[in-house]
């Protein structure tokens, strides 16, 4: 509830609504001041058959009022993306950079936890990597997890990249 309810304070104060991509399946608060481990569920919109469940940290009201900072959460996150279904890939970008998948905010304006895909043609194995975008000193921090094809019955929209 609380996640829900800040989610709606920023986008209202950005003056944006943007409907949710993640389903949020768990919470587990992680001591007595408010802090909590969220997991949430994001399936791929151009992958079916492929869920990832990212988790990262939510500052409880305490913690913000004792370090400050009171509009950002910490950059850590961790992804792992597993089959969930049968495979089938509509158009996605084959490039090097991939493409984002998903995106929220993690403070008030300049903070996003990002999830791109890249697919590694050579290996047949699609790649997600969750981090942090930042408008300044850009964070380090990242996750990624990997779903391999190869041997798997993959329906490709428009045909298997060659």
């Amino acid at each position: 509830m609380r996640r829900a309810l800040s989610i709606l304070a920023t986008t209202v104060a950005l003056g944006v609504v943007t409907p949710a991509m993640a389903q949020q399946v768990g919470e587990v608060g992680v001591d007595w001041l408010g802090n909590d481990i969220i997991v949430e569920a994001i399936k791929d919109p151009k992958v079916e058959g492929v869920t990832c469940h990212v988790s990262y940290f939510d500052r409880g009201v305490i913690d913000r009022l004792q370090k400050g900072n009171w509009f950002e959460n910490p950059s850590d996150s961790a992804i792992s993306c597993q089959q969930t279904g049968p495979i089938s890939i509509g158009e996605i970008d084959l490039g090097q950079e991939g493409e984002e998948v998903f995106k929220q905010g993690i403070s008030l304006i300049w903070k996003e936890q990002v999830v791109n895909r890249i697919y590694d043609q050579k290996n047949e194995t699609l790649i997600y990597l969750a981090h942090s975008r930042q408008v300044q000193d850009g964070s380090a921090k990242m996750s990624m997890t990997t779903v391999p094809l190869y041997g798997q019955n993959v329906v490709w929209a428009k045909g298997k990249p060659q």
